[in-house]
């Protein structure tokens, strides 16, 4: 019998009270009431995200929210196994691992290639290259010689959802490689139900007719190729492709377990597992698709070129509350949150949170430099949101003052730092190690400002009084930053120090061109230039 991820348990999950367990998808609200799934357990973080957007890809066709309205129901009253089972029973045959038929985000066709190690599967695995030259120092061939059928499963759905670029023609992902990934984590009690966070983020639509498929899953159907730059493009719908992007043209092989295999991934036992896997050239080039579960940016507003955002060595915090949770409208034509933050936020929030404005965004996704990933970053952004949605513009505005404020900040510190360092007319590189780590600092610094900040502008606290208080705690981090960059005391060129100090301390206070351009981002009253001394 072919490997079924809707009718086989595969999915390694964490129960509230018993622990670890393995589930079919529709066991995702069993016992929901008494010993609810609350995660998933991969010992992988990469195939931990991945899982979850297959889950909520997987509602989105077999059983999404018709309307806003309708989203409600099945968020305080979870369908029974039963009922999921039966919405995911019209797809079990596409979800096929192996087997005669078409073979889950596999090619249509079997290919003629070389074989490629099973653990090339995995994102940060070594290139080519870097294992003919024997430079795989910190990933290392050899640890992962095979995979159940559960874990190659995910490898290759993380792989085609986050694929980075792969050389000679390999495709990357439907967002690029290593989109950032933005969820939904409701409010509420923990351990919160797996179920609830899935919801949250699930776009509303219509179920997927059988007609409809193979436009959504390609692999239903002949492989799409980019020979001659052919592209996929979106198409009325089929909206939910977003979620089943197949980028990579790859097939499994799948060969009877020896006696005492288990996999190398999760150390458990399966009748068959993969150990190579072949791959061919010119997979599907999607064209500019809008993901639900990514935010965009817009290099050129005018030519209205939305890209995924993709995640930074600097990690992520509340300066990308900007663009990850809100755009008001002076940023709007720039950034976009993704579509999931934007109907929480608009429609579900007030439903769902019964009163309570606190809730989660995880973002999460690869680091890459180009082909090479350089790590997985994976935050929880707390947000406290307004109660009354007539104040939630005033509210994002405020917030965004307050993050244009800090980024002020931290490049006067930047520049008063290379001021009192280095002679005028020098070019030092301020993304150097000296710059970097001072920026990286002064915004974990004054985070916890930040969050007050947000919270007492929720309950009703005047934007000026928010911005002056803010101000205060950015100011206080950027001179005590600037004496640890540049000790007067240790410079071989103390009147340039103190001069840089002085610059500083009298943009801090509003003085000055850049003065003024920290006191508006704030949306603080311009202070008056203070009156030159005169000459005795």
């Amino acid at each position: 019998m072919p490997f079924s991820l809707i009718n086989d348990p595969w999915l390694p999950v964490r129960r509230a009270h018993s622990g670890a367990a393995i589930i079919r998808p529709s066991q995702l609200t069993e016992n929901i009431e008494a010993d609810p799934v609350i995660a998933i357990d991969w010992p992988r973080a990469d195939f931990r995200l991945a899982s979850l957007e297959f889950l909520i890809g997987l509602l989105a066709i077999a059983c999404p929210p018709a309307s806003p309205r309708a989203w409600p129901d099945l968020y305080h009253t979870p369908p029974s196994p039963a009922a999921l089972e039966a919405a995911f029973a019209p797809l079990a045959f596409a979800f096929e691992l192996d087997g005669d038929g078409p073979r889950f985000m596999q090619d249509f066709e079997d290919l003629a290639a070389g074989e490629n190690d099973v653990a090339n599967l995995l994102i940060e695995a070594p290139g080519e290259q870097t294992t003919k030259k024997n430079a795989d120092l910190l990933n290392k061939r050899g640890q992962v010689m095979q995979l159940s059928r559960a874990s190659a499963a995910m490898a290759l759905f993380t792989l085609q959802t986050y694929a980075p670029a792969g050389g000679a023609g390999n495709r990357t992902g439907l967002r690029g490689g290593g989109p950032l990934t933005t969820l939904v984590i409701p409010p509420g009690s923990a351990p919160l139900p797996l179920w609830h966070l899935l919801w949250a983020n699930v776009p509303t639509g219509q179920p997927a007719a059988l007609a409809e498929l193979p436009q959504i899953l390609p692999w239903l159907t002949k492989t799409k190729t980019s020979e001659s730059d052919k592209k996929v493009v979106p198409t009325p719908g089929a909206e939910a492709l977003a979620f089943w992007g197949v980028p990579r043209r790859i097939r499994l092989d799948f060969l009877p377990a020896e006696p005492g295999d288990t996999c190398g991934m999760t150390g458990a036992a399966d009748s068959v597992m993969v150990r190579s896997w072949r791959q061919r050239p010119n997979g599907a080039n999607y064209d500019v698709f809008k993901h639900p579960l990514s935010p965009y940016y817009n290099p050129k507003p005018k030519e209205q070129l939305w890209l995924p955002v993709h995640p930074q060595p600097d990690g992520i915090g509340y300066r990308h509350f900007l663009g990850l949770v809100f755009a008001p409208d002076a940023a709007s034509a720039s950034l976009q949150p993704a579509a999931n933050i934007i109907t929480w936020r608009k429609d579900r929030k007030r439903v769902a949170a019964e009163g309570n404005t606190r809730w989660r965004i995880l973002a999460a996704g690869f680091d890459m430099d180009n082909m090479k990933a350089r790590g997985f970053v994976e935050t929880e952004l707390p947000v406290t949101d307004v109660a009354d949605p007539a104040r939630m513009e005033l509210y994002d505005e405020t917030l965004a003052g307050l993050i244009n404020g800090a980024d002020e900040v931290a490049a006067l510190l930047r520049h008063a730092v290379r001021g009192a360092l280095f002679s005028e007319g020098a070019k030092p590189d301020i993304k150097a190690g000296l710059f970097n780590n001072l920026r990286a600092q002064f915004w974990q610094d004054t985070e916890p400002a930040f969050y007050r900040e947000a919270a007492h502008a929720a309950g009703g606290t005047p934007r000026e009084d928010v911005s002056a208080t803010f101000l205060q705690s950015l100011r206080q981090s950027a001179l005590r930053l600037f004496d640890e960059a540049a000790p007067i005391t240790a410079s071989d060129h103390p009147g340039r120090v103190a001069q840089a100090a002085k610059w500083l301390g009298l943009a801090l206070n509003g003085y000055g061109k850049a003065g003024g351009a920290l006191f508006a981002a704030l949306g603080l009253e311009a202070r008056e230039a203070k009156p030159k001394r005169k000459k005795a």
